[in-house]
């Protein structure tokens, strides 16, 4: 009996987990259409960002890879970028093997590697917009999460969208967000907004469909300053002491990174 008694107990309480977990499966799961309360909130987000003139942040950036083992392996850069509008940048990318400064003022891009005290520069494009498809087009350099960097991202990013969804409310760095998840026939990608009068992006996250094993880049925002101090000094590169010039290597026809 007592046997018996304890089969029905189990059996209840898996019946009783499992309704638990139905009610914490989000409704999204079940919905996916495109919801216009995400769709506006990605906009005030975009909108936002493009009517900057100048800003500041602060990115920690984890890339997986995965080895021909099948063992996923996490590479972490952190990244410090400032802008001014509309054609000045700098950042700073730091990780294992990274110490990297990238300069541009609007005429020129550099790229100092501190670890080999080197550094090259090439001609570039007169908009930010223009510098970052010909970094990442003819010369393989690409700021993680540099996409939310462009004035007509919203387009960008709705372009074949599927599916839209406000998943809730999460706490990214002490800032109340919107998490929002948006799914095209490519990528899936979510943002985390915050819920407030800068509708700033504290993390972001694209996931590559066209891995077997759905490789994600997952950037978390933080140190955001809509007023940094900035001068045409902050974006220029001076080559210090012992720094050697180099060439940049340029991509190979249809190649890729």
């Amino acid at each position: 009996m007592r046997s018996i008694k304890n089969r029905i107990t189990a059996r209840l309480l898996a019946i009783a987990a499992l309704t638990t977990l139905s009610n914490l499966v989000p409704a999204y799961a079940q919905s996916p259409a495109v919801d216009p309360s995400a769709v506006e909130i990605l906009k005030s987000m975009t909108d936002y960002l493009g009517g900057l003139k100048q800003f500041s942040v602060d990115t920690q950036n984890t890339l997986e890879h995965v080895l021909d083992s099948g063992q996923r392996i996490d590479e972490d850069i952190s990244v410090s970028v400032i802008i001014s509008r509309p054609g000045k940048l700098k950042s700073r990318r730091l990780g294992e093997l990274i110490d990297q400064a990238f300069y541009y003022d609007g005429k020129t891009l550099t790229l100092n590697n501190k670890n080999a005290n080197v550094y090259a520069t090439e001609k570039a494009p007169a908009t930010i917009e223009q510098m970052l498809d010909f970094a990442r087009e003819s010369l393989g350099l690409i700021i993680p999460a540099s996409d939310l960097v462009y004035r007509n991202v919203y387009a960008l990013m709705m372009q074949d969208v599927t599916s839209a969804t406000v998943v809730g409310k999460a706490v990214i760095n002490g800032r109340t967000c919107n998490h929002l998840a948006f799914r095209r026939p490519d990528v899936d990608f979510q943002v985390w907004v915050a819920d407030a009068d800068e509708p700033l992006p504290c993390k972001y996250v694209v996931t590559d469909k066209s891995t077997p094993e759905l490789v994600s880049t997952i950037s978390v925002m933080s140190n955001w300053n809509v007023k940094p101090p900035v001068t045409d000094n902050t974006f220029s590169y001076v080559p210090g002491k012992g720094t050697t010039r180099v060439e940049f290597m340029p991509l190979e026809s249809g190649a890729s990174k």
